[in-house]
């Protein structure tokens, strides 16, 4: 080291020299260096049990407040999917029950096709269970598909139910049990439809299969049971609703004798 006076002063006298090993490359997130620790999902766990057991060992480890940890990648995307996932369900429904009553000008009978979607969402958490399959992304999208799907059943019923009502003159048991007999045929044929053209990915093996499959597992369950029950919840919703609709509105069915027979009438 030369000086000003063009002297020399050792190195040795300001610093000092040490073999060492240093990376190559420091990976950064953000302003702060960063390290990625990866891990894959071991037989019959899933993704929230990896997740809470990540969590348990973080606050086993103590580590300290200068270091923070955060999830990325498929782990990231799951957790986001959940947090939106009732606001997504919610805003679906939402617009499924304002076009529904702007179609039959009702406040009742929207709230009668939305009832049968519970039946699906828990007939594709079956089919999940039964299969062993994660709730994930994929799957929590089928549930979604079965908004869509499932409520057209009670939609064919439904409708003609009311047009029996409001043409023909019917009563609301009547209405809805000759409903039931004649579109038995096309929401059965219809619903098949759909079955077996999800059936292709849930059986689908090959590349790719890991992410089809959760997909038409889910649609396939929640379709089989929807089937099963909204044939016979709909029925029994409907007059529920229909006589919850009749009581706001003040009316009631009175029976009046006339000759040898009882004629209702709303009064």
């Amino acid at each position: 080291m030369t000086t000003a006076n063009k002297g020399h002063i050792p190195l040795a006298a300001v610093a000092t020299n040490q073999a060492n090993t240093i990376p190559l490359a420091i990976n950064h997130t953000g302003l702060f260096p960063s390290v990625t620790v990866s891990f894959n999902l071991a037989p019959n766990v899933s993704l929230s049990d990896a997740t809470a057991r990540i969590a348990e060992m973080q606050k086993r480890l103590g580590t300290p407040t200068t270091i923070q940890g955060f999830f990325a990648g498929t782990l990231l995307a799951y957790q986001q999917s959940l947090s939106t996932m009732p606001i997504l369900v919610a805003t679906a429904l939402l617009a499924v029950y304002i076009v529904l009553g702007i179609l039959y000008e009702s406040l009742v009978h929207p709230v009668t096709i939305i009832s049968t979607l519970p039946s699906a969402g828990v007939g594709a958490m079956l089919a999940l269970m039964l299969f062993k399959v994660d709730l994930n992304v994929i799957s929590i999208i089928g549930i979604v598909l079965l908004i869509g799907i499932v409520k057209k059943n009670a939609i064919m019923m439904i409708d003609f139910a009311l047009q029996a009502e409001r043409q023909e003159g019917k009563g609301p048991a009547d209405s809805i049990f000759e409903a039931c007999l004649l579109r038995f045929r096309p929401i059965l044929m219809t619903t098949m439809a759909a079955l077996f053209g999800a059936l292709p990915l849930a059986l689908g093996t090959g590349t790719g299969s890991e992410l089809r499959q959760p997909l038409g597992i889910s649609i396939v369950g929640g379709l089989i049971v929807s089937q099963l029950l909204t044939l016979y919840t709909t029925p029994v919703l409907y007059l529920a609703f229909d006589r919850i609709r009749l009581r706001m509105q003040g009316k009631k069915l009175d029976v009046f004798h006339h000759g040898d027979k009882s004629v209702p009438t709303d009064g």
